[in-house]
């Protein structure tokens, strides 16, 4: 730690830095809670999601199993084919992040009477579970970025309480007895040159 001049202006100085961190303090913890809070959204985001993904898969391993070899995952994954993943730019507690819009695809073109009847049914289910997967990345990207947001505003929050503001508060507390002791010096001098003058005076 530098070590602090011991005079008025200083004691100004360092009191107007222990204003500014203490009016700056409040916002930086309101951000990390902000922040914690968006965390456990994208938390609970991705439970609902995989919780979504599960029952499709059970559904569709359900018609895979009563309507036979025909009807494979494989199969089905031949006829959709993922063109794209639909994304905006938000702004989530002051971060720029990922969010998912929705997903394009690209259905080929299969003989109704070919196909079982329930082929329709069986590629919407795995067009959502692409879907799904795509929605989940897009989550997991934002719960990083906001973490890394959230890692820096913590280190600032202690930067201030642990740090800035004790440090203010005893380099003030520092000065302010320098500074008693040197008016309690300058008084007692004043004292002795004053009965001093008198003796010489007498």
């Amino acid at each position: 730690m530098a070590r602090i001049k011991l005079t008025k202006t200083e004691q100004k100085s360092q009191r107007d830095a222990l204003k500014q961190f203490t009016r700056f303090l409040p916002t930086l913890q309101l951000k990390k809670q902000q922040l914690q809070m968006e965390m456990r959204k994208c938390q609970d985001q991705v439970r609902v999601n995989e919780a979504k993904e599960k029952e499709l898969r059970e559904r569709l391993s359900k018609w895979i199993a009563l309507f036979g070899p025909e009807l494979t995952a494989g199969h089905i994954a031949e006829l959709v084919t993922l063109e794209a993943i639909d994304s905006s730019v938000h702004n989530i507690a002051g971060v720029d992040v990922p969010v998912f819009d929705g997903a394009k695809f690209k259905i080929a073109e299969y003989n109704l009477f070919e196909e079982d009847p329930w082929i329709d049914d069986a590629i919407e289910a795995v067009t959502q579970l692409i879907e799904l997967k795509a929605e989940r990345e897009i989550i997991e990207e934002q719960y990083r970025l906001i973490g890394q947001e959230l890692r820096v505003t913590t280190q600032r929050v202690n930067l201030f309480e642990k740090v800035k503001i004790p440090e203010a508060k005893d380099n003030i507390r520092k000065i302010k007895i320098y500074l008693g002791d040197m008016d309690t010096a300058a008084v007692g001098r004043s004292k002795i040159a004053k009965r001093k003058s008198q003796e010489v005076a007498a």
